[in-house]
Parts: structure tokens; sequence; C-alpha cells
């Protein structure tokens, strides 16, 4: 007897879960965009996998080269961000001149 309520639940349970819908969710457009200058693209190939535009902007104004270059060099000692040693003065330069 146990066993054959046990059977039903489990039938009913998975019959139940197979009749679900899929979830579809729809992203809205991406607003924010990084600044055009000189270096854009080089920040766009290295940060943005992880970063937003708009979260870089939300960064505090106007740091200066040192503060990006330790935020870049946290990147990849910290977190392991895949960022050529050649890159480096690129983004800073950008993030320096445009954040």
């Amino acid at each position: 007897m146990k066993m054959k309520f046990a059977l039903t639940l489990f039938v009913a349970g998975f019959g139940t879960s197979a009749l679900a819908a899929p979830m579809t969710y729809v992203l809205p457009e991406e607003t924010a965009h990084f600044k055009e200058a000189e270096g854009v693209d080089v920040v766009k190939n290295n940060c943005s996998a992880c970063h937003s535009a708009d979260y870089i902007a939300t960064q505090p104004a106007k740091k200066g080269k040192d503060f990006w270059t330790a935020e870049a060099n946290k990147m990849i000692k910290v977190y392991g961000a895949p960022i050529e040693a050649s890159d480096i003065d690129a983004i800073v330069g950008y993030l320096a001149e445009n954040y």
C-alpha cells in the first residue's frame, strides 16, 4: 500500500514537472556605453567580459593612473583576469582619462 502511494506521488510529480513551460527571458537593450576614445577597444576586449560600462562609470571619478593601475593589477592577481601585460597601459590610460 505504501509503495503504491509513493509510486502514485512520484508519477504525479513527474507528470506535473513535464508539463511546466520553459522560462524565457527578454532582456532590455543595453543603455550604457563605453566613452569613445583612444583605448576603448582594448577596454572592451579586456574588461567588458566581467564589467559593464555602467559599472565602470560608477567607480570614483578622476582617480588617475595610480588608482586604475592598482585596479587592473588587482583584477589580474586576485581575480585571475586574463589581461596581457602589453594592454595594461592602454587600459589604464583610457580609464584615467575618461572616468
